[in-house]
């Protein structure tokens, strides 16, 4: 990844199996996959799947909907550029909408690009760029020195210098220097196994809501090859699909219908699609039971699961995607800046915001500069 061991002028590697072209039809015994890839895992896991699909929707709307202040350490700004920029950040997208964009790449691909467009200091407007086309280019010291955006069959370099036009968020990754982990790659398994348990259902809608069955041939002599084709044509066009439920089978010939029942493999397929929705779910850190997952009694109510949402799942991302705008638009614009959540406009947790403000204003023995940076809150003007 960082160049090394790579002899230059010589041939370009191709790599291909000599079995490339040979499809292997039998696959009982061994479980299928889907890519790991980016694309394919927000087709499989975002756009056809409605856990995920709930998922990345409730944490990037409710993130995105946070209050967020402005400062530099001593003060809060009630009026800044920044604050501008934030709420208007391009002509096509507000401030939730371009959030949501931004929340929403980081958790399907574990990465996030901001764009800044302007001809210097402060940027005039911000643009979330696909993560799925932007790819780091990383120089001989394994550090970034540029992003490719590719699209269209076009590839644009933004440069990195000593101030980069691109702002790059990233999850973290225990194997990667440069690209990050994303909730969706730890659910894929999961994501699968409910994809697989969906399709069964449907398939099984398809066949009248019941289980196959077996056309035993009671007679001495065996089938001839133009009977047992036509047997076969007779039942694929006439009892099979939804619009051939309930229609009564005649059979002539010896021939008798065997229904087969549920084995118990089959009436554990709902609880197996259940268990792979709480999965998807716990990956993306939100409780089932926002999620509507029947089974799932780990918080005493609906407020409860929510005030945990909240502080464990999105209050540590919005610090996450702040704290890096914080440092970039502060490069920028030549100042200190520090963006931060505002937590006690925060309705879910206004209950634990009233209690600590009660408990801290009642200790006497704390100054108020002290309470207030207890409270997150700035010092006072002159203390």
């Amino acid at each position: 990844m960082f160049g090394f061991g790579k002899k230059d002028g010589g041939p370009a590697e191709a790599k291909a199996s000599a079995t490339g072209r040979v499809v292997a039809w039998g696959t009982a015994g061994r479980s299928v996959w889907s890519p790991r890839d980016t694309g394919t895992l927000v087709r499989s896991g975002f756009s056809g799947n409605p856990v995920g699909f709930r998922a990345v929707k409730l944490i990037a709307e409710a993130a995105a909907a946070v209050p967020l202040v402005c400062g530099d350490g001593r003060a809060r700004f009630d009026v800044h550029p920044v604050l501008d920029l934030i709420g208007r950040p391009n002509g096509a997208q507000g401030r939730a909408e371009w959030f949501e964009a931004l929340f929403g790449q980081l958790l399907l691909s574990g990465d996030a690009y901001v764009e800044a467009v302007g001809n210097g200091g402060l940027p005039a407007e911000l643009h979330v760029l696909r993560s799925d086309r932007m790819s780091v280019v990383p120089g001989t010291d394994g550090w970034p020195v540029a992003y490719d955006y590719a699209v269209g069959g076009r590839t644009h370099r933004f440069k990195v210098a000593d101030l980069s036009p691109v702002c790059h968020v990233r999850s973290f990754h225990p194997q990667d220097d440069h690209y990050g982990l994303s909730p969706m790659q730890a659910a894929a398994s999961a994501v699968d196994v409910h994809n697989a348990a969906s399709r069964w259902s449907k398939g099984l809608l398809d066949n009248a809501a019941r289980p196959s069955g077996a056309i035993v041939h009671q007679g001495e002599a065996e089938l001839s090859p133009d009977q047992f084709d036509r047997l076969s044509m007779e039942l694929e066009a006439n009892h099979q699909g939804a619009r051939n439920a309930g229609r009564p089978m005649l059979l002539e010939g010896g021939l008798d219908w065997k229904p087969m029942g549920f084995s118990p493999s089959d009436m554990e397929f709902q609880k197996t699609k259940e268990a792979a929705a709480r999965e998807i779910a716990t990956a993306f850190g939100v409780p089932p039971m926002m999620l509507g997952i029947p089974g799932d009694a780990t918080y005493a109510n609906y407020v409860e699961a929510n005030r945990a949402f909240y502080r464990l799942t999105v209050l540590p991302l919005v610090g996450k995607v702040v704290e890096a705008l914080s440092h970039w638009l502060g490069l920028h614009a030549g100042e200190t800046l520090r963006i931060e959540a505002d937590r006690d406009r925060v309705p879910a947790l206004q209950a634990e915001r009233d209690a600590e403000w009660g408990r801290i204003a009642k200790a006497d023995f704390l100054t108020p500069d002290e309470k207030r940076r207890m409270l997150g809150l700035p010092p006072l003007e002159g203390a």
